[in-house]
């Protein structure tokens, strides 16, 4: 079964290469961040699945719990890290294990870490010192969900899985660990990562509206650190050996060929068994960071990333990087893959999407969906309120070029998005408060 997802992950990337199945990019409330857009040698590194109570295995630590000898690595190289925690899976039985080496080792029903039958050794609900050693050391947060239950179906790789069927079953999921730590440790979470990458919910909803109503931002990762997927070799020592090996000698060879490969970059590991119920991780981290430390790379958190610059497309070198970060922190600017596509013309339903208030977009358009209405994407949502708003002419196409700007900014053929962003910057700034507010 590993072979088969090797498969996969190889066809999907090459779908993605060359353009095919790729869904319309649009602008959003929320972006998907993958990388951004740096030429400082600095990157993201995360751990999904955990915290683990458990030794890693083989145990080479004295029966130290996984998390902690991840913890210990990241101490010693000065690395603040993401954590994509979840809450606890020990509600997901009825169950049974499924093949050794298989997506379903832990369960063909569910997931259950860090493993079937040892719920009560992992999740933030079980490891609370765990969580607390994550804080008191300055890494992240992020949520993977309380029982980390897929959003919707999978049926490739995940035919027999359970999943959620609604959007409030999703969001109640989310919530349930956001208040848990919330509650215990006083730490809020701003990000999120979908248990397996499944995105659709039904009814055209997707992770990206629970996230909107969340208010968190999508975590996603340009890297895959490995370790994941095991080895094909019988001998388990062996394939040990070889899955610790992998996971460093790719970082080598890509820093290698390129020592500036890594700029920018969000990297992915977890904080768990593989499907073979290995940890190559705790025997690969030290060597992952001395490598990246030696090349003069700074691990940090997703958001400490995020301050670096939060576009995929646009860093500090842009002449408006300053406008640009501070109008997102009100306005949707940027599409759902974090670019900004400053030299693509700026169309009305994007002009609509910075003028129309979050809540209208988000919270009325899907509590219409969820009550059995017409679906009504975001775009249609934000350019209904436009033209009701007399912002853009109610005869004009949200395809089309943006004309005319708030504040009188005219243009027959249109505005670049660089030069319609800042004037509505420079227009904002003559008003009180946000635009998207005050029209």
């Amino acid at each position: 079964m590993s072979i088969i997802v090797k498969a996969g992950k190889k066809v999907k990337k090459v779908m993605k290469a060359a353009g095919i199945g790729e869904k319309e990019h649009r602008v959003s409330y929320v972006r998907r961040y993958e990388r951004i857009k740096t030429d400082n040698r600095i990157c993201a590194m995360t751990f999904d699945d955990g915290p683990m109570n458990l030794p890693a295995a083989p145990d080479g630590f004295g029966g130290k719990a996984m998390t902690e000898v991840l913890l210990d690595a990241c101490l010693k190289y000065g690395a603040h890290v993401t954590f994509d925690i979840i809450g606890d899976t020990s509600e997901n039985y009825p169950d049974k294990a499924g093949s050794a080496g298989s997506p379903s080792w832990g369960g063909v029903k569910f997931d259950h870490y860090p493993d079937i039958n040892r719920d009560n050794c992992g999740g933030a609900v079980h490891a609370p010192f765990l969580i607390q050693r994550m804080l008191d050391e300055g890494h992240e947060l992020s949520n993977h969900g309380y029982r980390h239950i897929i959003f919707g179906k999978k049926p490739f790789v995940y035919g027999a899985r359970e999943h959620f069927n609604t959007i409030d079953e999703v969001t109640e999921d989310l919530a349930k660990l956001h208040s848990y730590i919330k509650d215990n440790f006083g730490y809020e979470m701003t990000l999120s990562r979908p248990p397996h990458y499944v995105d659709k919910i039904g009814r055209g909803l997707t992770s990206y509206d629970a996230y909107a109503l969340m208010n968190y931002g999508y975590m996603a990762a340009s890297y895959d650190g490995g370790g994941w997927l095991p080895s094909s070799l019988n001998d388990s020592e062996a394939a040990q050996k070889s899955e610790v090996d992998a996971m460093i000698q790719l970082i080598k060879k890509k820093l290698d060929a390129d020592p500036d490969f890594f700029c920018g970059q969000i990297i992915f590991q977890k904080d768990g068994y593989n499907m073979a119920k290995r940890t190559p991780v705790a025997y690969a981290l030290e060597a992952q960071l001395d490598l990246l430390y030696k090349n003069g790379y700074k691990v940090v958190s997703v958001s400490e990333l995020l301050e670096e610059s939060p576009f995929a497309d646009v860093g500090r070198d842009c002449e408006i990087f300053d406008t640009l970060a501070e109008l997102e922190k009100n306005h949707a600017i940027a599409f759902d893959d974090n670019t900004l596509r400053l030299d693509k013309i700026m169309t009305n339903y994007e002009l609509s999407m910075f003028v129309c208030p979050k809540n209208i977009i988000v919270n009325e358009r899907i509590k219409k969906i969820k009550c059995g209405g017409k679906y009504i994407s975001e775009y249609d949502a934000a350019l209904k309120f436009a033209k009701a708003k007399g912002i853009i002419p109610p005869g004009a196409q949200g395809k089309e070029p943006a004309t005319v700007l708030p504040g009188s900014f005219r243009s027959e053929s249109g505005f670049s998005r660089f030069d319609a962003l800042k004037k509505l910057s420079e227009q904002e700034a003559k008003v009180s408060q946000p635009l998207s507010h005050s029209v």
